[in-house]
């Protein structure tokens, strides 16, 4: 399926901007929580809007980072690097409490979907959509690095897609989460699929870390399916570190720039700069890179569109559930004594 397959007409539409739970804060930071907006790995995320009216997506750590000492270090070393990033590509972190008791962190609002919920929805994109999506993203990553960052989880659910082109986020936080006390419970950096070689063998990683992950994003998106197959992680990063990328959905037009992008040695991927002119040359932009307004297909520019409808008000905060009430006691059979 492609991303010009109709869906199913009589398939309802889930939410947007859903209810707020019964345990979800009202505010945080004296931001007034509107919505929730979806939840992750790190956290909640939740619609809010600046003081000026402008609305935002606040993000709260789930409380087994919160009480991780080494965890607030990080994270308040990495949003304080993120909060230096100014890229036309990114979603802006304006503003972040990592002393908070539930340490949070509040970045522009996208309206848009995720690549990870475009291509479980609608298939894989059109060459000249997922041309513009690289080049995009890869001045994403320009500007990401110009501050001495690297993202560490470049993945379809990071980027972001909006009206005029992608948006980066959770740039460098990835990093906060790399701490003993939490991996050694089994918690995971990064998504596998998305992996660089290096990072799945725990070597240090680079800019050319983000320009592996970046190769697998733009294949999942132009193919459908990740390069590296899907199934037990141990799998999936045996073959990211062992075996070569599959790219059997990806059009030819694109093979050769995400092979380089998926080199094994760091040292032989492309830098963002050469990504860009090579997706610039490509037959299929007409050598320019521009978000006009058919840069992507109806279904998703109707996705954009349900995005921007912001409540006015809160939605109402779904109801407590009563306590679990005791079953009565059984009566007593007749003749039985007390």
């Amino acid at each position: 399926m492609t991303a010009d397959t109709p869906r199913d007409a009589a398939a309802p539409l889930a939410p947007i901007f859903q209810p707020l739970h019964p345990d979800d804060p009202r505010e945080v930071g004296g931001y007034r929580l509107f919505a929730r907006l979806g939840a992750g790995g790190m956290g909640r995320v939740y619609l809010s809007y600046t003081p000026g009216g402008r609305p935002v997506a606040l993000k709260v750590v789930r409380p087994e980072f919160a009480e991780d000492a080494e965890f607030r270090r990080r994270f308040a070393q990495e949003v304080a690097n993120a909060q230096r990033i100014h890229g036309l590509y990114t979603a802006q972190v304006i503003d972040s409490g990592p002393a908070a008791e539930a340490p949070w962190l509040v970045t522009a609002y996208v309206p848009g979907p995720s690549l990870q919920q475009v291509v479980r929805e609608h298939g894989a994109l059109p060459v000249r959509t997922v041309l513009l999506l690289i080049g995009g993203i890869a001045e994403a990553l320009q500007a990401i690095h110009s501050v001495e960052v690297v993202h560490r989880d470049l993945k379809p659910a990071n980027v972001l897609i909006a009206a005029d082109g992608p948006r980066v986020i959770d740039f460098g936080i990835a990093r906060a989460a790399d701490a003993t006390a939490l991996t050694g419970t089994g918690f995971r950096i990064g998504s596998p699929a998305f992996m660089s070689p290096e990072q799945a063998q725990g070597r240090p990683v680079t800019p050319a870390t983000d320009v592996f992950a970046l190769g697998a994003l733009a294949a999942y998106v132009a193919g459908g399916t990740p390069p590296f197959g899907e199934g037990p992680e141990t799998a999936v990063l045996y073959r990211v570190v062992h075996e070569e990328p599959v790219l059997d959905g990806v059009p030819d037009g694109l093979r050769e720039l995400l092979l380089r992008c998926l080199a094994k040695r760091p040292e032989d991927r492309p830098r963002p700069a050469e990504i860009i002119d090579i997706a610039r040359s490509h037959p299929a932009v007409g050598g320019q890179l521009r978000f006009a307004d058919d840069w992507l297909p109806r279904q998703i520019n109707t996705e954009i569109t349900r995005r921007s409808d912001l409540p006015k008000t809160p939605p109402t905060p779904l109801p407590v559930p009563p306590p679990p009430t005791a079953p009565p006691a059984p009566s007593a059979a007749p003749g039985a004594t007390a």
